[in-house]
């Protein structure tokens, strides 16, 4: 997930107690949590999730899924369990980390140096991966197959593009609907749904990088050059105005330049910098608009600084907003409030986190999706009480309480699916 989602608007719900917690066997959860800890040991980004994708697959195959690999060109991967006629339901999770360094202190914490689950894609693998084992064992509650889209490059929102590029839906059945949770710092124990089906979920987005050409040279004669990192930093400044004075105070937006790379030793000016824009809004028109005035400041930055050539403007990906479906959303809360009880499945968005999940429902395919809280209850009320803040996803001090967070996962995914499994009416 592109950013943090934000925890769910109003008061904060209570922390739940450990009683709480969706009963989940020995047998589901322990190569669940095992294959957690092991992935988020062993972490890998976007484009190289060779290792977590054998995971995943391995974990699959187990409960007696047909596993292809390679899906979309990279570590994609889909599972299939079949159980007779009756509806698809497509289960999702990401396989990749950021390039994050954990500073955790978890006894099972990342040992690539750099690199992070500081998402919680680590914690969606596992949680898939429980739910399918549940369904294995359960088939006489359920008809129908159970697709799983193993999602490489989430985070560089590519993924899902190039998994239904490469014939997704027309190798494996168009599902009847699909599934996905996101871990969230809410208090675990918790779900949240959409709570307004008449706005986006999540914000649509785009990913820009931009190139400034400017003439290097010593740092003792900067006339004689014209240097790029003062207009980067002039650019950064008044890329800032595309929210503050350009952009309706009520519209959800967000313009933030994650990177500034420029030069090497202080005595020298370099020939060029490069910036890497983050916008997202929640209408495409808007992300357009921001994404036309980012060009429009960095064309007149590079102007007023006497810049040699014009400057490179690259986008290098979209991802559309999230809407989920409202039917499917109404009947999967149903099942959530059945299983943990109302007051902890509750209402959110319009997050302006993003997210290549909305790919998915191409052609009209239902999708539901809902944050999954992840802060132990011990946490929890520290933060609620002045202490220590939650650590948001992205952060280097991100860590799900996993002892309530993924039972409650696990238990998420196999209640929804089992509803949409059913029909309408039918059994539960």
């Amino acid at each position: 997930m592109q950013e943090t989602p934000a925890s769910p608007p109003g008061p904060p719900p209570p922390a739940p107690a450990r009683s709480t917690t969706p009963a989940v066997s020995r047998e589901v959860l322990r190569p669940a949590l095992e294959l957690y800890l092991d992935a988020h040991a062993h972490p890998e980004l976007s484009g190289a999730e060779r290792r977590t994708s054998d995971l995943l697959a391995a974990g699959l195959e187990r409960s007696g899924c047909e596993v292809a690999r390679k899906v979309g060109g990279g570590h994609g991967l889909v599972g299939v369990l079949r159980n007779g006629a009756g509806p698809t339901v497509m289960l999702r999770t990401e396989l990749d980390a950021l390039p994050v360094t954990e500073r955790t202190g978890l006894a099972y914490a990342s040992t690539v140096p750099g690199v992070m689950h500081a998402c919680g894609h680590d914690l969606h693998l596992a949680a898939v991966a429980g739910a399918v084992d549940e369904l294995a064992r359960t088939r006489s509650a359920w008809r129908g197959t159970v697709l799983v889209a193993g999602q490489p490059a989430e985070e560089t929102l590519t993924g899902a593009r190039d998994m239904l590029a490469d014939g997704l839906y027309e190798r494996f059945g168009t599902p009847d609907a699909v599934l996905a949770q996101h871990t969230s710092p809410a208090p675990a124990g918790t779900l949240a749904h959409a709570a307004d089906f008449r706005a986006p979920l999540m914000a649509a987005s785009a990913a820009v990088d931009v190139t400034l050409h400017g003439r290097g040279g010593h740092a003792g004669t900067p006339h004689l050059t014209v240097d790029p990192v003062l207009t980067a930093a002039a650019t950064v400044l008044r890329l800032q105005s595309v929210v503050a004075r350009e952009t309706a105070p009520a519209e959800h937006a967000v313009l933030t330049v994650g990177a500034l790379r420029a030069g090497g030793p202080g005595n020298v000016i370099p020939d060029t910098a490069e910036l890497s824009l983050c916008i997202r809004a929640l209408s495409e028109s808007a992300v357009e608009r921001m994404t036309a005035a980012a060009l429009r400041i960095v064309r007149a930055e590079c102007a007023a600084s006497g810049c040699p050539g014009d400057p490179d403007f690259t986008v290098t990906a979209r991802s559309p907003a999230l809407l989920t479906d409202e039917a499917a959303t109404v009947r999967v809360r149903r099942a959530h409030e059945e299983l943990l009880g109302p007051e902890r499945v509750v209402g959110c968005g319009p997050l302006t986190a993003t997210e290549d999940f909305a790919r998915f429902g191409a052609g009209g395919v239902p999708t539901v999706y809902w944050m999954l809280g992840v802060t132990g209850a011990g946490q929890w009320r520290r933060a609620r009480d002045g202490g220590p803040p939650v650590p948001p996803n992205h952060a280097p001090e991100f860590a799900p309480d996993v002892r309530t967070a993924l039972p409650t996962g696990i238990a998420a995914l196999v209640s929804a699916a089992r509803r949409m499994l059913a029909p309408e009416g039918g059994p539960r």
